[in-house]
């Protein structure tokens, strides 16, 4: 569960906390909470619940900390985005904001869903590892396929023989 002392209002005031002590990032108004290192910007959506939002926001400044900028691999994403998570949990402390480890969990969970089904071989079921940054290829039939780079388009698998 995720506990936040505060009401919406003082969400407002945490991205203002925020700007003052982090004054080389930018705060920005948006649909949906994420980093842009290449803007360093954070995006943030106010009308989230008080509680989503302080969580979003400190897991969004993790990765600017953390300089998340890019990564090469569906696994690799599961790393930065566990150690984000880590580090969220640590600056909720400062303010006052409780990030619990079973929060952590299931957002992490979405990602090892998602690297779940991206992984598993069309054809034999198998999971493997991926070969490049769009392809995966399988170590039991030797079956390969094509990933979108999208983390938030939904996983669909391609056989190379449907890509001509």
């Amino acid at each position: 569960m995720v506990v936040m002392n505060t009401s919406s209002s003082i969400s407002k005031n945490l991205v203002s906390r925020l700007a003052v002590d982090f004054p080389d990032l930018h705060f920005k108004v948006g649909k949906q909470e994420h980093w842009s290192p290449k803007t360093q910007t954070i995006t943030y959506n106010p009308a989230e619940p008080a509680e989503k939002l302080g969580c979003a926001l400190l897991h969004e400044l993790a990765h600017a900390i953390l300089d998340h900028n890019t990564y090469s691999s569906d696994f690799e994403l599961l790393k930065l985005e566990s150690e984000a998570w880590n580090l969220a949990a640590k600056l909720g402390k400062k303010y006052d904001i409780i990030i619990d480890d079973e929060h952590i969990q299931n957002c992490l969970d979405t990602y090892r869903d998602w690297l779940h089904r991206r992984s598993t071989c069309p054809k034999c079921g198998v999971h493997v590892l991926q070969k490049d940054v769009k392809h995966y290829q399988c170590y039991n039939c030797q079956a390969s396929w094509r990933v979108s780079s999208g983390r938030f388009v939904r996983p669909y698998r391609r056989t190379d023989s449907t890509l001509s």
